[in-house]
């Protein structure tokens, strides 16, 4: 197998339903319990009375208490994730410069919360009561924003949006921006909040969301012959990317590699995937492609596994296409729920973490495999020699992001 890219993984932050810190979120998604629960009172009357929320999140304790109050929620998440990540990757921001220094984040719903809250403001008092702050909490830009006044990262920065996708989308981009020297380092990933009573209704109404109100642990169960739809979840994950020769020369410690990513469109349906997946199956060629590598050269696979009828299908029949050599497939959204534009973040940040301790986490709640999906999903942890490992992200509107990740 030839590497052409050369990307280093060299810090990782996790916020997410397995809980706050990338040490008790491994653990956690691991053990293979689903995180899901009843939502909170104050979102009562929506269709689906369940979600994967961020336990024992204190905004207040980890950003301070006014200026936890002037950020949404997945603002908030971002920058206690960045934390981490930069922390876990040696760097000093007080060092660096900053003109060489990205930020590349990926979100679907922006500040959801700050929106309907502010809506809600308007109706029942009167529009002068709305908070001047609310597009400086809502945009989306706002989420790259924050993180570079925080570190003092004056170099490019943006965020992107590919529905379900986003993530992934970001990271390939953080590895253009690397790759083309436009930076020496990237913080790159991806936030979500759109556990709203607007966004959850919508879900719910266009039958997108499990139903499974008396038993929310085992609701999200990808690629289950009983599964009905996915459970919505919040969080972040980051990650630090770096050129790995420019890694090495500091000394950092290389987590993984990113050696190859692939971008499509199904160009099919506005939320349904193509029931061939066949922009899937184009993303994960061209990601091979990128690395320089053959589809038996794949020895575990993070897939996108939704536990919706349509996508699980859809995926598990392209991996049987496009790697018939068929290596070890889960999905974390088990544990975690679907974090959404923050879904492929975590999941490339759960990919490296296998990589590193030779370890394919489980796919939770998988108790009868849809006897149409012929894959090999892990149930339980598998003890793995990862060499080579992809995962993938799809989303609403028809875009594939798939990213290729190596051991160290």
């Amino acid at each position: 197998m030839t590497i052409r890219a050369d990307i280093a993984v060299t810090g990782l932050g996790l916020v997410t339903p397995a809980g706050v810190g990338v040490e008790r979120n491994w653990s956690e998604v691991c053990r293979a319990r689903g995180t899901a629960a009843a939502l909170d009172p104050e979102l009562d009357g929506v269709p689906v009375s369940l979600a994967c929320r961020v336990p024992d999140f204190d905004a207040e304790a980890l950003l301070g208490g006014r200026r936890a109050h002037r950020l949404d929620r997945f603002v908030q998440f971002a920058l206690v994730a960045a934390h981490e990540a930069l922390a876990d990757s040696g760097l000093d921001p007080a060092t660096w410069d900053g003109a060489r220094v990205g930020v590349v984040l990926g979100n679907a719903g922006a500040g959801l919360q700050t929106y309907e809250g502010q809506h809600r403001v308007m109706l029942d008092q009167k529009p002068q009561r709305v908070t001047p702050l609310l597009l400086a909490m809502y945009l989306p830009n706002m989420m790259a924003g924050q993180v570079a006044i925080e570190f003092g990262a004056t170099g490019p920065n943006l965020v992107v949006a590919t529905a379900c996708a986003s993530g992934n989308t970001a990271i390939a981009t953080a590895c253009d921006l690397l790759a083309l020297g436009r930076c020496d380092v990237v913080l790159t990933g991806g936030s979500e909040a759109m556990v709203t009573p607007l966004t959850m209704s919508g879900f719910a109404n266009m039958g997108a969301l499990s139903t499974r109100n008396d038993a929310p642990e085992s609701a999200s169960r990808p690629f289950d012959a009983d599964r009905d739809g996915f459970v919505a979840g919040e969080g972040a994950g980051l990650l630090v990317l770096e050129r790995a020769g420019d890694a090495r020369a500091r000394g950092a410690r290389i987590r993984a590699r990113i050696v190859g990513h692939g971008s499509t469109a199904d160009a099919h349906h506005i939320t349904a995937p193509h029931p061939d997946g066949r922009g899937l199956e184009q993303a994960m060629r061209l990601a091979l492609a990128d690395a320089g590598a053959a589809p038996a050269d794949v020895s575990y696979v993070n897939a996108h596994g939704t536990s919706t009828p349509l996508n699980d299908l859809a995926e598990a029949r392209t991996l049987r296409r496009v790697l018939p050599a068929g290596p070890l497939v889960s999905s974390t959204k088990g544990v975690t729920g679907h974090l959404l534009g923050a879904a492929g973040a975590i999941e490339a940040a759960y990919t490296v973490l296998a990589l590193e301790n030779g370890l394919v986490p489980p796919t939770a709640n998988l108790r009868t495999r849809d006897p149409e999906i012929d894959i090999d999903v892990a149930a339980t942890p598998i003890r793995h020699d990862i060499e080579l490992a992809l995962s993938n992200s799809m989303g609403f509107g028809g875009q594939n992001a798939v990213l290729a990740l190596s051991r160290a």
